[in-house]
């Protein structure tokens, strides 16, 4: 059930975007152990005149926020290890430093998420 919202921000070149949703899709999918088509991943690109730090932001420096809802996540050491994982994949997927990666997690979706008016468990 893994869903996750990319933000991308800033440029992106063509042989980056092209199929990008794809592989972060996969690449989370071998992180969360997920089934085949179990990884669902929407992307927005957000150009650079939508994203603002304050005090400005140092140049060339752009991040990738991802939300990431899961059924039950881990909890403890097993989220600090599924997160460090989790956002070297994306990094290498989108061709940015890990450290620009930034996770955020949803409470658990398991009971309150319905896929075709199903709700998951």
């Amino acid at each position: 059930m893994p869903i996750l919202d990319v933000d991308y921000i800033g440029p992106v070149a063509d042989n980056v975007r092209r199929a990008l949703a794809r592989r972060i899709a996969d690449a989370a999918g071998v992180v969360l152990g997920s089934p085949a088509r179990g990884t669902w991943v929407r992307m927005r690109f957000v150009s650079a005149d939508e994203y603002a730090e304050n005090e400005g932001a140092e140049p060339g420096v752009w991040p990738v926020f991802v939300h990431v809802l899961g059924a039950e996540p881990p909890e403890g050491e097993a989220l600090a290890t599924e997160a460090r994982r989790l956002t070297e994949a994306i990094a290498a997927a989108c061709a940015r430093p890990a450290e620009n990666v930034h996770l955020v997690y949803a409470p658990p979706g398991g009971g309150r998420v319905a896929f075709g008016g199903r709700l998951r468990s």
